[in-house]
């Protein structure tokens, strides 16, 4: 049983790094770019914090109560909100 939690956890957590490092760009392959380095940077943290958390719940064998998925829900949140200042921004000129 613990072999097969550990083999599932490898295969969700390979699946989950692949779609978080193109969910915290954005849409896939999308991210604010070099016009605004300040929000690439703060894109670029969301996507460490992204996977610290799926390391975390790799380790714990991705029990964590549901706080863990909430919160990386929450970085998707942030970094599309990244991305809409990034647009605002560009659409006036800055």
């Amino acid at each position: 049983m613990k072999m097969h939690k550990l083999l599932l956890g490898s295969v969700l957590g390979t699946s989950l790094l692949a779609g978080g490092v193109m969910i915290a760009a954005g849409q896939p392959g999308e991210n604010v770019g070099r016009r605004h380095p300040n929000l690439m940077a703060a894109q670029h943290l969301i996507d460490q914090a992204y996977q610290r958390i799926s390391d975390a719940q790799g380790a714990n064998e991705w029990d964590m109560g549901g706080h863990a998925a909430k919160a990386k829900e929450l970085l998707d949140q942030a970094n599309r909100e990244i991305k809409l200042a990034a647009e605002d921004a560009n659409h006036h000129g800055h």
